[in-house]
């Protein structure tokens, strides 16, 4: 007798796919979006908290780096994307940072080196992966400058011709945020200022994307204003917040959320004559978003 999948659950604050897809998690598939997002160079997305922002990065993520080529079928065979892929799938080194988990404490000097230590843990753990691309030459030193590391390893890749790296930035605005609500506006000040380590680090993005060794960089945040104060030389972000395209590209529509609704309801036999009530809390709860259209649909977050 053939053994039934377990049913699926919903995981709550999960923005790991892979763990969404290999736990059968419920997830609403915006996988269709990649093909839209693809061309659109530099993009910058800005949507508030409960988004689904992380979970997006971690799609991308998955669907970009050449060492998940193995594990395509098994990702995405079941989703839009999977069926429909792109040609750059698994194509690229994939560089995904997030700036969330950097502390805003103590002084100027505090967050440089602590913005330091996290990302280049993360480069580092990444060039470990690719050994075989870039051989056992390549050092990262956690203490050393994330910009001039990372501007190390995309000599590399333009020397050698490798795979190019996609950058991926979610929340980049976190920390600065956490400055502004604490009513910090010197530390602010000196983070956002000329000097500030931050400013190499988006010029070597830049420079990347502007010879080749990066294929694109793609940002997340909350606010749009700390992009222009953290990263004055980093001109060739494309907006696409207010873009109509893009508006239902995270969060749920009213179609999505019945549909998800349906197949919970279909799963756990639930009794139907509740569902008025649910989708009553769950609309006074999560929904009412316009980012684009204040007329149009509203979306949920989540």
């Amino acid at each position: 007798m053939k053994q039934l999948p377990p049913k699926k659950r919903i995981l709550y604050g999960n923005a790991n796919y892979k763990e969404i897809v290999n736990e059968y998690g419920y997830f609403v598939d915006k996988t269709a979006y990649i093909k839209e997002l693809e061309p659109v160079k530099d993009p910058v997305f800005l949507r508030p908290r409960r988004f689904g922002k992380s979970l997006w990065c971690n799609i991308l993520e998955c669907y970009y780096d050449i060492n998940q080529k193995d594990h395509f079928d098994s990702l995405f065979g079941e989703t839009y994307i999977g069926k429909n892929p792109t040609p750059m799938k698994n194509a690229y080194f994939v560089l995904h940072l997030d700036f969330s988990i950097i502390e805003p404490r103590g002084t100027i000097a505090d967050i440089e080196s602590n913005f330091n230590r996290k990302c280049n843990s993360k480069l580092k753990a990444v060039i470990g992966r690719l050994r075989h691309w870039f051989g056992n030459d390549l050092e990262i030193d956690k203490n050393d400058s994330l910009a001039l590391n990372l501007e190390e390893i995309l000599n590399v890749i333009w020397e050698k011709n490798l795979p190019k790296l996609y950058v991926i930035i979610d929340e980049y605005d976190n920390f600065a945020n956490q400055l502004v609500i604490s009513d910090k506006t010197a530390l602010y000040d000196e983070l956002t200022g000329d000097d500030s380590f931050l400013k190499p680090f988006f010029k070597t993005l830049k420079k990347g994307r502007k010879d080749g060794s990066i294929a694109n960089v793609f940002i997340t945040g909350v606010l749009p204003i700390t992009l222009d104060d953290l990263a004055s030389g980093y001109n060739i972000a494309d907006f696409l917040t207010l873009h109509p395209k893009f508006e239902c590209m995270l969060g749920f529509t009213q179609a999505e959320v019945d549909h998800l609704l349906d197949v919970i309801y279909q799963d756990y036999d639930i009794d139907p004559e509740n569902r008025k009530e649910i989708e009553a809390v769950i609309k006074a709860h999560y929904n009412g978003y316009h980012f684009v259209e204040p007329l149009g649909e509203s979306l949920y977050n989540s």
